[in-house]
């Protein structure tokens, strides 16, 4: 397949596809990234797949973070862009007339910060043989550990025949720019799958999602817990509160400059501790709260007459997608009310399947966060390094399946739950 570079086009071989690379979103209108599988929340849901249509058959459910305006809203604000080591390089594959068929967002990296899969280990071993490990090419979401599709598909196109496009597209993107690798992370576990069948090697870590099993309320689910750790919340719930902090959920129009203003405080504060240097800036959170409001909650905490602390969060069409906090005030276990026992409270009330906590954390589990594979699939170029590496994930792999077994066993459920 031959793919053409720096937004030209370029026509596959024998199957009648044009695949471009694009060094940004504007290459696509939001109207044609709104058609893609799980970009729009006007995208199918889980009620239609119930009526008898397959996931495979239809449309994934909605993904915040794959939307259009999450991903230029990254690119507008200058958080992913070359300057900061995120050179956009989107493959676009077209059919003959033009119409857009599939899409992977993608990046040249010169680095692995900001991934939450970490191949440092790779990056040094091979340069210590002689090798030159960066640039890479990264298929994801910036900044952003949560599962979602990676390789986008048209709504009505042939799903496997697109993704085995976008997958040759990748190989073939990777040898013609002479980088070392293609990263395709935070698939889901089907699209992972496919991409191992097209000489990707695959790899699995862990995260903690809670599952709503159509709960009515938070007692509700504290009902099936066993009783010991059902005590603890409760009483980690009552000390979070009892300096007098007051909790607010903060959506759609609530979410003014001056709340971004006081949420950026916290997010610096933290991230700057925790991290090193935050990844995002203050210009993102106002292109986000313009575009996508109603798809973001900010779980704020109130203290003395100022907001002391915030979460945000993003609302899918099945899911609350956790992502980051700060603070600047201590406070006990408010971290753990603001982050798991809201987005729980969100979740039960809005009815939605599943809240994920983002990337790590053990500490998750005795808060009703059970631990989920997670999945990602790595096409490596140079022979000795993919060899060294899939034998390295193959001992990985078995080692999460363990793990995962065992947490499972110490969920804080009663025990036939």
């Amino acid at each position: 397949m031959n793919v053409s570079e720096g937004g030209g086009r370029g026509q596959s071989e024998g199957d009648g596809f044009l695949m471009r690379v694009a060094p940004s979103l504007e290459a696509f209108t939001a109207r044609e990234w709104a058609g893609l599988s799980g970009a729009s929340r006007h995208c199918a849901t889980r009620s239609e797949f119930d009526s008898g249509t397959s996931l495979a058959e239809s449309d994934s459910p909605y993904n915040p973070f794959i939307s259009y305006d999450f991903l230029k809203s990254l690119e507008e604000s200058g958080c992913a862009v070359r300057q900061t080591g995120w050179l956009g390089q989107h493959l676009r594959l077209e059919a003959p007339d033009g119409s857009l068929l599939g899409a992977v967002p993608c990046y040249v990296k010169s680095h692995s910060q900001g991934e939450y899969v970490f191949d440092h280990g790779w990056a040094d071993a091979f340069e210590r043989a002689g090798g030159r490990y960066y640039p890479k090419l990264q298929a994801s979401v910036p900044f952003t550990p949560a599962t979602g599709p990676r390789m986008l598909v048209a709504r009505g196109a042939d799903a496997a025949t697109v993704r085995a496009a976008l997958a040759g597209g990748l190989k073939t993107l990777t040898e013609r720019l002479g980088v070392s690798s293609a990263h395709v992370t935070f698939a889901p576990q089907a699209e992972a799958e496919s991409l191992q069948e097209a000489g990707f090697l695959r790899r699995t870590d862990q995260q903690f999602h809670f599952f709503n099993e159509g709960y009515r309320s938070y007692d509700d689910f504290l009902t099936t817990l066993a009783s010991r750790k059902r005590k603890a919340l409760k009483k980690e719930r009552r000390e979070a509160m009892a300096s007098g902090v007051t909790i607010e959920w903060l959506t759609g129009s609530d979410l003014t400059e001056a709340v971004w203003d006081d949420f950026y405080r916290f997010y610096m504060d933290t991230g700057s501790r925790k991290w090193g240097r935050p990844y995002l800036n203050r210009r993102f959170y106002s292109l986000i709260g313009e575009r996508m409001a109603d798809d973001i909650l900010l779980v704020m905490a109130r203290h003395n007459g100022r907001y002391i602390a915030g979460a945000i969060n993003f609302i899918g069409s099945e899911t609350l997608y956790g992502r980051h906090w700060g603070c600047i005030e201590d406070h006990p276990y408010l971290h753990f009310e603001i982050c798991y026992h809201q987005a729980i409270d969100f979740a039960i009330e809005r009815r939605l399947k599943t809240v994920e906590a983002g990337a790590q954390g053990q500490h998750k589990l005795a808060r009703g966060y059970m631990p989920v594979t997670t999945h990602s699939a790595h096409y490596v170029a140079h022979p000795g390094l993919r060899h060294a590496i899939a034998d390295y994930l193959e001992h990985e792999r078995d080692e999460v399946e363990q793990v995962s077994e065992i947490l499972q066993e110490r969920g804080p459920f009663r025990k036939g739950e």
